[in-house]
This record gives C-alpha cells, sequence and structure tokens, in this order.
C-alpha cells in the first residue's frame, strides 16, 4: 500500500531559489514545505517507531517521509533524544527556519536564458562559468541544471563515459612539455567552413597558456601564434606536435621552416606516436569544442576577430576559476604550486633583433606568397 504520494511539480507561481542542489530531487519541487505541515505527527513517529524495531530500513522510511537520508538520520537522532526523555509519545518534529536563499536575479535568468536557448545549447558547467565570468554570480553546474529542467530549458546531452581511475603521464616541471595542436571546426555559427583553433597546454600544470582563431592552418598562422604565445608565456623546452609536414621531414637531419625557428630559440620537437598520446591537448579540444561554439551563437559573434577577443577573455578565466578535474585543482593554482616548489623550466623571451625575421616565411617572392595562399591572415612582419 502506497503510503505516501509524490506530487507532479511545483505551485504555480513558486520562483527559483539558489539552494543546496542536493536536496532538489526530494519531494519534485516541494522539498522547502515542512514535515509537519506535510505529514501529520503520529505517522512519523509510527514510522521511526518501525525503524528503530527494525521493522523499517533507513531509506524505506526516508522515503516515506520524502526526506533525503542525511536530513532522516537527523530526524531520528530528535526523535531518540526524546525516546530517551520519556517523550516518544508527544513528540513532534520541529519546523526549521524556512527558507532564506534569495531568488536569484534577474539577469542571472536572463542569461540563462539566452545561452540554454541558442542552438547549439551551453553545456551547464559552461552557463555555470559565465554566470561567474559575466555577472560575478557563483553557482555549480547541479543548480544551472535544475533550473533548466524547471523552466524547460534543459539540452540534450551526449552520454559521458565513467571517468577512468587510470592517473595518466605527465611532466614535472612546469615548461617542460607544452602539448600543440590545431582543430580544424565549423567554430563560427551559420558557416559550413571549418575554422582552424590553434591551442597549446602546458603538460604539467595544464595551463592554458594560448589559443586563437584562424581561417585557415597556414604556416603563417603558425608563425603569427607560436611567438604570440611565448612572448606572454615565455619559451617552453619542447612542444608535443604529431608528424605534420608543418612539423616532420622524412630527412633526419633537416628541418622544417617552423621547426627551424623553433630549434633556433632553443624550443625541441616531440612527435607524439599516435593520436592517442595527445590525450590533454585533445580533451581539450572536446572541452572548447563544446564551450565554444554555444557562446559565440548565443552572442551572435559571426567573425574571427570577435571570436578572439570572446577567446582572450575566456581563457583566463578557465585557468583561473575552473577546477581540472584530473589535478582536481585549477591550473593557476597548479602553476602557482610549481613556482613555488621551483618546479618550471620556462625562460624568458630573449631580447633578439632576429625575432621578427625568424618568425617569417621564406619565399622567392611576394606574388609566390600572394599565390600560395590568397586567404592568409595578415601578419605584420
Amino acid at each position: 500500500m502506497v503510503l505516501w504520494r509524490r506530487r507532479a511539480g511545483p505551485p504555480a507561481g513558486v520562483s527559483f531559489k539558489a539552494k543546496n542542489p542536493s536536496t532538489s530531487r526530494i519531494l519534485g519541487g516541494y522539498e522547502k514545505l515542512q514535515l509537519i505541515k506535510r505529514l501529520p505527527a503520529p505517522f512519523i513517529r509510527h514510522l521511526l517507531a518501525n525503524h528503530r524495531a527494525g521493522q523499517l530500513s533507513a531509506i524505506a522510511a526516508a522515503a516515506e517521509l520524502g526526506l533525503a537520508r542525511t536530513r532522516f538520520y537527523k530526524l531520528y537522532s530528535q526523535y531518540l533524544q526524546a525516546c530517551a526523555a520519556g517523550q516518544a509519545q508527544t513528540w513532534a518534529p520541529r519546523v526549521s527556519g524556512g527558507d532564506h536563499h534569495p531568488d536569484w536575479p534577474p539577469e542571472v535568468t536572463a542569461l540563462l536564458t539566452k545561452l540554454l536557448s541558442s542552438k547549439p545549447a551551453s553545456s551547464y558547467s559552461a552557463c555555470a562559468s559565465e554566470l561567474h565570468r559575466r555577472l560575478h554570480f557563483k553557482t555549480n553546474r547541479a543548480s544551472v541544471r535544475r533550473w533548466a529542467i524547471q523552466n524547460h530549458l534543459a539540452p540534450d546531452t551526449r552520454y559521458k563515459t565513467t571517468p577512468k581511475p587510470v592517473k595518466r603521464w605527465q611532466a614535472c616541471e612546469e615548461g617542460a612539455l607544452w602539448q600543440y595542436d590545431v582543430s580544424p571546426h565549423p567554430w563560427l555559427p551559420d558557416n559550413p567552413s571549418k575554422q582552424a583553433l590553434f591551442d597549446i597546454l602546458d603538460d604539467a600544470t595544464r595551463y592554458n597558456t594560448g589559443t586563437r582563431l584562424y581561417a585557415r592552418e597556414l604556416l603563417l598562422s603558425h608563425f603569427d601564434f607560436l611567438p604570440r604565445t611565448f612572448q606572454a608565456h615565455g619559451l617552453p623546452l619542447a612542444l608535443y606536435v604529431d608528424y605534420h609536414s608543418f612539423f616532420y621531414t622524412h630527412n633526419p637531419d633537416a628541418f622544417t621552416q617552423l621547426g627551424a625557428a623553433l630549434h633556433f630559440y632553443g624550443v625541441a620537437l616531440r612527435f607524439a606516436p599516435t593520436p592517442q598520446a595527445k590525450g590533454k591537448i585533445e580533451r581539450r579540444h572536446d572541452y572548447w569544442q563544446k564551450r565554444l561554439p554555444p557562446l559565440l551563437a548565443a552572442d551572435r559573434i559571426l567573425e574571427l576577430e570577435d571570436a578572439n577577443r570572446l577567446l582572450d577573455q575566456l581563457l583566463p578565466h578557465v585557468n583561473q576559476h575552473e577546477i581540472h578535474r584530473e589535478l582536481g585543482t585549477t591550473p593557476a593554482a597548479a602553476r602557482d604550486q610549481a613556482r613555488t616548489e621551483n618546479r618550471s623550466v620556462l625562460r624568458p623571451v630573449p631580447n633578439c633583433p632576429w625575432w621578427p625575421f625568424v618568425w617569417s616565411q621564406r619565399l622567392t617572392s611576394a606574388s609566390a606568397m600572394t599565390a600560395k595562399c590568397p586567404s592568409a591572415p595578415s601578419v605584420s612582419r
């Protein structure tokens, strides 16, 4: 026999509260109604007495009362204290202090509606991150998910595999190895062509030292992106790359133009044998593919220049405020710890007069350059 049935949903006019997400599953939105007002005291005492006698499990009793297990054990502790005082027949649960959580501000709900209504929709973690970055409003992805479900804005998410407990290999010092890769993807909304996202990640700290969008992956794009990143963060000891023709030549005694430029400043190239070996940077590509296109679609950003301006705002926020799953801390905190422990081998960019010439494409003539890459990005050299 069913002793109590959950209602279909919250009453009309109930606003969303910024409350603890752990209680959101209870009572289908009625978790803030007082227990003593939902159920009579004799019925509550009867269930607790059956649990005390071993006739009813804690899970079953909590389900009948519509409580989470933590709240049930607190209630059961109060009941046992009443039994010890000889007041088991008159005991009744006390009322709590009520709901003291404020309503979410209108600008918060407006931004969430915008991000979750775009095509594609932003993920819950992306929404929580944007609330923090834009409005300085801290919440977690679980609260955003509850709000989205309650307001019928929950996006469809693909199946996520269970995180593997295996600890992956990583460098010990900051700057010992930077993973470097390019991700072709239709990043801009309403644009079927693919743009190239250049991305660099420090292997030891997961600090995302640089990311930028280009129309295509060209040698000039590499010559623009790499010195820009080096000037901002310093020179690493090595870059972890694939066997792309920009990096690899079949003659072991020869360098590509890009490899020669890196070798000139003491940056070695280490080649990944398989795409799976570049797991850290590949997961970073997956992160940006889930995060960036929905934000560009929500803000109607259609040009590369505006998209890069948004990336310049997102990148510091990701490094400083978002906790990395494998490290258990933010990349900025991991970088600061490495520097505190003297585990940084980054070198400052030298004051070299050859810098703009080393990072230049060498061709026979300007007409040959135009003929080879007519849509090359304008790079001042």
